[in-house]
């Protein structure tokens, strides 16, 4: 299996990003925090990010290849807890064809 580097894996992928416009949902955030996220960003529900198709609209470059997050320092809890290799990252990363992120 491929090896892939921890350390900047997610800057390469992005995957979970992109994968259904339901991911990227609001959950424990208070108000405060959902305040610091730009308002055309943010769904019509106001209920998660707004996503165009699949991809949340804060999701900046190609899947698979170099991505970055917009909000980054802001973004919701459920995109906080993605982690490297872990079950979502690994649907995620098969719906876009790429290599599974073995974990220690």
């Amino acid at each position: 299996m491929e090896e892939i580097d921890q350390s900047n894996c997610c800057q390469s992928c992005g995957a979970c990003c992109g994968y259904s416009q339901n991911w990227p949902r609001f959950s424990i955030e208070s108000d405060e925090e959902l305040a610091l996220i730009p308002s055309g960003l943010v769904n019509a529900r106001q209920s998660g990010m707004r996503c165009e198709g699949d991809r949340c609209s804060a999701l900046q470059g190609d899947i698979g290849k170099a991505t970055t997050c917009g909000i980054y320092a802001v973004r919701p809890q459920v995109c906080r807890t993605c982690m490297p290799g872990d079950a979502e990252c690994a649907m995620a990363r098969r719906k876009f064809g790429l290599p599974a992120i073995e974990t220690a």
